[in-house]
């Protein structure tokens, strides 16, 4: 058979050797085909859509290149390559991505609004990894139906966690909404998920990450017992539930035997001095006290428990001072141990 004859029954079209002829479009696709063929992973999804529909009409408009004209436009494409000093991500959204975290995120937000950027990345990873109280103030604005998406998207144990946290009946109404979304398709849920992180970001940025009474028992931790009383009095005249969250939010020496569990201790006796549980034991002057003094010791070894009675008992009287100071290095120690994922602390409201 002739060279003529056999490129003649080939598909067209053909591209004979020599890239002259080719447009840049079509040198990207020989590039790209290229690649794929030496198995190699390329994230095209993360190519704007409309470069996504033209690669892939240039790359099903084409079907032989030979090596000679593969080879040349291989060649071309690396000296482009290799001529590059410094590339930048091109466009606003790629700007804004490249710099998170690095600018004020009020800046970050102004900005994607002003220009119309949506968030890069998959809008459902977004609302995953909101919290569940979150998840739940979005569930409870939106419809059943879009509500059933959404908790077909979310992991399980979430959504588990936010059917639990609704009303029974708005729950009941969710779940049968569920097994009618059969025909959902994937453009619809992508839509969904983008509607829903625009709310997300619509939302003003927080001066503070954590809640009012949470900030409150933060501070009233570290104050003297009978002032944070007084305060706390005070308070619940004013508004009582506030004072109750206030309250659940306050983590000290006396809610030690409530918060920690018993298996912990050992842990806390490792951070903290002998000497400063022996002043905190000393000192303990009304029942709370004492109660966490009890619990403590009889989660220690029998030995180390004794040593501590017994240098307590040789320090005599502490003064409040002192004392004070003793208890709070140990609630210190404790909250460190939780904030580096050692220990966790009950929560008072449930059964141990």
């Amino acid at each position: 058979m002739s060279r003529q004859t056999s490129l003649a029954t080939l598909p067209r079209p053909f591209v004979p050797a020599g890239p002259a002829g080719l447009s840049r479009k079509a040198k990207a696709a020989i590039i790209v085909q290229f690649i794929l063929n030496e198995g190699a992973d390329v994230p095209l999804s993360a190519l704007p859509d409309d470069l996504q529909t033209e690669l892939t009409c240039q790359l099903g408009s084409l079907r032989y290149v030979d090596r000679e004209t593969l080879n040349t436009v291989v060649e071309e494409f690396s000296d482009e390559l290799e001529a590059v000093g410094l590339s930048f991500p091109g466009g606003m959204a790629g700007a804004l991505d490249a710099l998170e975290g690095k600018i004020n995120p009020r800046t970050a937000q102004r900005l994607r609004r002003e220009a119309g950027v949506r968030q890069v990345g998959d809008p459902w990873d977004r609302i995953n990894a909101l919290p569940v109280e979150k998840l739940e103030a979005l569930i409870q604005g939106e419809s059943i139906e879009v509500a059933a998406v959404m908790m077909s998207r979310i992991d399980v144990s979430k959504a588990a966690q936010v059917l639990g946290r609704l009303p029974a009946e708005r729950a009941q109404r969710i779940t049968y909404a569920v097994s009618m979304t059969t025909g959902v398709t994937p453009d619809a849920v992508d839509r969904i998920g983008i509607s829903l992180a625009t709310q997300i970001d619509s939302e003003p940025p927080k001066a503070f990450d954590k809640k009012p009474n949470e900030r409150v028992g933060a501070i009233l931790n570290y104050t003297n017992a009978a002032v944070r009383d007084e305060l706390l009095d005070s308070l619940e005249k004013e508004d009582e539930e506030f004072a109750n969250a206030v309250r659940k939010a306050i983590f000290t020496f006396g809610n030690i035997p409530e918060r920690v569990n018993a298996i912990d201790v050992p842990k806390i006796s490792r951070d903290v001095p002998v000497e400063t549980l022996a002043t905190a034991v000393a000192a303990a002057s009304n029942d709370e006290e004492n109660r966490t003094v009890d619990f403590l010791l009889e989660n220690l070894s029998k030995r180390m428990a004794a040593s501590i009675r017994e240098e307590a008992e040789g320090l005599g009287a502490i003064k409040p001072k002192i004392g004070e100071k003793a208890m709070n290095a140990v609630v210190s120690a404790i909250r460190d141990l939780v904030a580096i994922g050692e220990i966790e602390l009950l929560d008072p409201d449930e059964e141990k």
